[in-house]
């Protein structure tokens, strides 16, 4: 297990975004034991412009001078955040030589920030994670990292992000020390580029979702006015979902309420969706008020399109459910997570299969099945995933310093 290391996590979401991220949720668990540093997402020149008068430019903004060493020192145990400097608007290039060059410099400009922290810390071996930022794969090799690890989580989906980060990621691959990925089939395809990858699932932090069982808490006002009973799904409402399968479900149980709650991305629902009579689309409900809206949910569901994208996908929200004690329905849209559910969620392959779930899970759920899921979802915390991972990147530690 890692101990007394400092380590700096380059994070793939800002430290104050509004919704659950792996790369901070490991920042926090590593602080424990360790000097933490956790690098925000980085803000580039376009970035600025186009938000400057909002409060995350605000609050970052003194830390982009150069002057800055962009530390910004939270109230939480060794756990801190770096600002890093604004960066050049590069994406728009094509593949190739000008903006390699120009990616090389804004690369540069983060190891500077970050040399000029070590530096005023007298800290020369220093631990480096990528945490799926795969945008900049140099900065462990620049700041000389005792270990530098890529983790993993998601595969590359959407265009920005393919455009130059199929290259950029199969760079960070190859050059790190260590690859952790958070399924089996991004596993099996790092493991082709580095013999050093290793499988270790996410989890997530029921101690927030585990409120829902409070028989004192109350239901969210969301869904107050819907009829049970609710099979629900909390979270983003965008391209992954089934809306076929969705679509053939609803129309066979008239008498339930099937309600949506989270941000919509509205160009991938499709209009026959919309107009049934039994679908609530009730907006994003902040996230720390997760278990009001757990709560109210007769049934909890997950219902992703299985295809080559969704073999990659361990969600989060899996456990959260549990962990709320809930009913889980899941298409199998990746048969890896049967390994961690054991007999206590239903996976789905067809509208016929779903609807006998979902009457399966009205009839006969009782208080041994809820105290089953909360003793899965107990397993399956971010505290024994990321356990494991200190304990891989901490004996990679130990090797290298011994060659």
């Amino acid at each position: 297990m890692l101990k007394g290391k400092t380590i700096f996590i380059l994070g793939a979401t800002n430290f104050d975004g509004i919704f659950e991220s792996t790369s901070f949720n490991t920042a926090k668990y590593l602080a424990k034991d360790n000097d933490v540093y956790y690098l925000d997402f980085p803000f580039t020149i376009k970035d600025y412009f186009n938000a400057e008068k909002s409060e995350a430019i605000a609050k970052r903004k003194p830390f982009f001078k150069s002057s800055s060493n962009g530390l910004l020192r939270l109230e939480m145990h060794n756990l801190n955040v770096i600002i890093l400097p604004l960066l050049l608007s590069i994406n728009f290039l094509p593949e190739g030589k000008l903006y390699r060059l120009l990616l090389k410099y804004n690369e540069r400009l983060i190891a500077k920030r970050l040399k000029k922290i070590l530096s005023s810390i007298s800290i020369k071996d220093v631990i480096f994670i990528n945490s799926f930022n795969f945008h900049y794969p140099n900065i462990g090799k620049l700041i000389n990292a005792a270990v530098s690890v890529y983790h993993c989580v998601d595969p590359l989906i959407i265009g920005y992000d393919m455009k130059h980060g199929v290259v950029s990621e199969n760079i960070l691959v190859r050059d790190s020390d260590l690859v952790i990925c958070t399924s089996r089939q991004l596993y099996r395809e790092k493991k082709l580029i580095n013999e050093n990858t290793f499988f270790i699932p996410n989890a997530a932090d029921i101690t927030l979702s585990s409120k829902a069982l409070d028989p004192a808490l109350e239901i969210h006002a969301v869904l107050h006015d819907i009829p049970k009973p609710i099979v629900g799904f909390f979270g983003h409402v965008e391209r992954r979902m089934d809306y076929d399968l969705l679509t053939q479900v609803a129309a066979e149980n008239p008498e339930k309420s099937f309600v949506f709650v989270g941000p919509v991305s509205e160009e991938f629902v499709p209009e026959y969706f919309k107009k049934l009579e039994n679908i609530y689309f009730v907006g994003r409900v902040p996230y720390l008020e997760m278990p009001m809206v757990l709560k109210g949910f007769d049934i909890a569901i997950i219902p992703f399109k299985k295809d080559q994208v969704s073999s990659t996908i361990f969600p989060l929200k899996l456990f959260e459910y549990l962990g709320a004690g809930k009913p889980v329905i899941l298409t199998d849209f990746n048969p890896d997570l049967k390994e961690f559910t054991e007999d206590c969620v239903y996976y789905c392959n067809s509208s016929g299969s779903f609807t006998k779930a979902i009457n399966d899970c009205l009839k006969n759920d009782s208080p041994e099945l809820i105290e089953k899921r909360r003793a899965i979802a107990e397993i399956n915390t971010w505290d024994n995933r990321l356990l494991e991972m200190s304990n891989l990147i901490s004996s990679n530690y130990l090797t290298k310093c011994e060659l």
